[in-house]
């Protein structure tokens, strides 16, 4: 038979599995829970049975105390407040009485004999009081009637006394008679407790059986897969539930996953040559890009250098040495700039200082030819920027826009703020150009082909785009009224 239930119960369903142990469960402990109440409702009940009838005797005899006391008071004095509280003792020595129990099979022949005695008692009493009370107090009767009452009171008080001596009598005696069986409560209340421990032991070890231990089989397994070991068997469970088929989908998945990872394996070492291929050509474009900075930093145009060099030595004879230690300094400011700037990112009033520098020298070249503007609405000196980032760009305003035309023109340089970033924009008046000239320009710049655009320009678009996410460099330009070079550079904080 065991055998029978170990079988349908290895073939039914995990949730029907849960749900009979659920149900064992709240059946063991309801069990459990019934057997309490009843240990103390037995305990408690008998108890209950022996105070109440102790309280309900004692209870009579103390309102026919407050009775006699009432009677006493209301006979010497016959108000009605008087007369209130003796009709109200007598009101409770009736309820009192009337609840005392009066069954002669549950309280036995002696108690039902005292409590018969109390109640007829009681009647001929109240029957005699109520026509004392009728009758008037200098009547040559009174007296010995109201003796007479006087006499039944004590009778009816000695009743009640003995009344409650019995009763707390047999009380006491079915108490003793129910101790040997109270002590033997806790004893029996033990040995309940420990018989349904140990069926929910019993339950517990099934469940275990057929659900926790193929999970920790399960476990075991999976954390020597996941050092990459495969040698441990495949496992076998007796389930024929949704258990018994997740230990056979496992034991295919195992199988699967070590041809896996062998193929992975060689795959794996020819992605590591790949990437190790992809870091060396990721750092010979660092190398490249930080090749192509030491060449903006070191490109100096020898026609201008030589022309500069030229107006120096000529105004050295013609005027006075103030001009010519200008640009004398304007000059080495500008090398000294370029040779010894070594960060990528600046201030930009040190930029502004070098293009001023570069300026001076080019207005000392070209007289009233060549005019220059700048509006500055930011803090020059909270905004970081590329380094080499203006000069380039003037550079090229001048030479390619302003120097080939006769009547030259204006650069204008406005920096400004437009939300996180700052735009700065280079603008000259020069000769400009066509649509496809300018077309050709942008597609040089994205596709980084130097040839066409000029090592300068090229090199400050390919920084920006790659300093900065949201970085950018435009060119607007119309022929004959000349170009705008357009940079954003993102600020984290301005």
């Amino acid at each position: 038979m065991f055998q029978n239930i170990k079988e349908i119960w290895l073939t039914i369903s995990l949730k029907r599995k849960i749900g009979s142990f659920a149900v064992m469960v709240i059946l063991v402990m309801g069990l459990s829970v019934a057997f309490n109440i009843r240990i103390m409702d037995f305990s408690l009940g008998s108890f209950n049975v022996i105070l109440d009838d102790n309280s309900r005797c004692h209870d009579f005899q103390e309102a026919m105390e407050l009775e006699i006391k009432a009677f006493e008071v209301y006979v010497r004095d016959r108000t009605q407040e008087n007369r209130d509280e003796y009709v109200l003792a007598c009101v409770r020595s009736e309820r009192c009485l009337r609840s005392l129990p009066f069954d002669y099979e549950r309280i036995g022949e002696e108690r039902y004999a005292r409590t018969w005695n109390v109640k007829n008692g009681y009647e001929g009493y109240c029957m005699a009081r109520d026509q004392l009370l009728e009758m008037d107090s200098g009547s040559e009767d009174f007296i010995p009637r109201l003796y007479e009452i006087y006499d039944m009171q004590s009778y009816i008080q000695t009743y009640a006394r003995r009344l409650v001596q019995v009763t707390l009598k047999e009380g006491n005696a079915t108490y003793q008679e129910k101790v040997p069986v109270f002590c033997q409560l806790p004893y029996l209340i033990l040995l309940f407790s420990a018989v349904m421990m140990v069926v929910a032991l019993c339950l517990t070890k099934l469940l275990s059986s057929t659900l926790i231990d193929p999970l920790v089989k399960l476990a075991h397994t999976s954390r020597k897969i996941a050092r990459n070991d495969f040698s441990s068997k495949d496992i076998t469970v007796e389930n024929k539930d949704e258990m018994g088929e997740l230990v056979s989908a496992f034991n295919k998945m195992k199988h699967a996953t070590e041809g896996y990872i062998n193929t992975l394996k060689e795959n794996n070492e020819m992605a590591e040559l790949l990437h190790k291929e992809e870091l060396e050509k990721m750092e010979m474009e660092k190398r490249l890009d930080a090749t192509r900075l030491e060449v903006l930093k070191s490109q100096i145009n020898p026609h201008f250098l030589f022309n500069t060099l030229n107006m120096i030595a000529c105004t050295a004879k013609l005027e006075d040495a103030k001009t010519t230690e200008r640009m004398i300094a304007s000059m080495s400011n500008l090398f000294r700039y370029n040779l010894k700037t070594s960060e990528q990112i600046v201030a930009l009033d040190q930029e502004l200082k070098v293009v001023e520098d570069y300026m001076y020298l080019q207005q000392m070249r070209f007289g009233s030819r060549i005019g220059y503007e700048c509006r500055i609405d930011v803090d020059a000196r909270q905004v970081m920027v590329p380094a080499f980032t203006l000069q380039p760009v003037v550079e090229n305003a001048i030479i390619h826009g302003l120097s080939r035309k006769e009547q030259g023109g204006r650069v204008f340089l406005k920096v400004w703020k437009d939300g996180n970033s700052v735009i700065i924009s280079v603008a000259d008046t020069g000769l400009g150009m066509d649509e496809e000239t300018l077309e050709e320009l942008v597609t040089a710049l994205k596709n980084s082909h130097t040839a066409k655009m000029g090592i300068g320009l090229g090199n400050i678009y390919q920084r920006i785009q790659t300093m900065y996410q949201n970085g950018g460099l435009r060119i607007y330009s119309k022929k004959g009224r000349g170009t705008v070079i357009q940079m954003t550079i993102p600020q984290e904080e301005i």
